[in-house]
């Protein structure tokens, strides 16, 4: 079987990650990352008093730790890549807050493979990010990525 044909196989496929609780010491690493300070994210006295009951992550935190999940999951092997590259999101909803000490995990979904030039896949994934046991995800999108065969696949 091809490695083009090995990718084709996974349209379908559908995966998860394990667990990962979220800590009040990620979101504030992730406020001094990125400059964002409020106080819902970063200060549990006044969080408490909002509807939230307490701090909640960063929606832009919980995008930002797909790459980790994804690579933690139960995904069928790939075929070997020279490499893989963020393409991009496409319908990006924070559904519901993330409270910090809740553990999320992350559902995949391959929706397509299409390959974009010899040797080039772009790789649409259906991402759902779900909070505890909750029925309702905090998170849900469409990821794009572009898997890169090895030159001597596409000879």
């Amino acid at each position: 079987m091809s490695q083009a044909d090995a990718l084709q196989r996974l349209v379908g496929c559908s995966y998860s990650s394990p667990a990962l609780r979220i800590d009040q010491q990620m979101v504030d690493a992730f406020a001094r990352l990125t400059g964002d300070h409020q106080y819902i994210h970063v200060d549990p006295d006044r969080a408490a008093l909002t509807p939230f009951g307490g701090t909640i992550a960063h929606g832009f935190l919980l995008l930002s730790l797909l790459p980790q999940l994804h690579a933690q999951s139960d995904r069928p092997p790939l075929p070997p890549l020279a490499m893989a590259v963020n393409y991009g999101f496409d319908r990006v909803r924070f559904v519901t807050p993330v409270r910090v000490g809740s553990a999320v995990l992350a559902q995949f979904s391959v929706l397509s493979l299409t390959e974009k030039r010899p040797g080039e896949w772009q790789q649409e994934l259906d991402v759902t990010l779900r909070l505890d046991a909750q029925e309702r995800p905090a998170l849900v999108a469409r990821w794009l990525s572009l898997m890169v065969l090895p030159a001597e696949a596409t000879a």
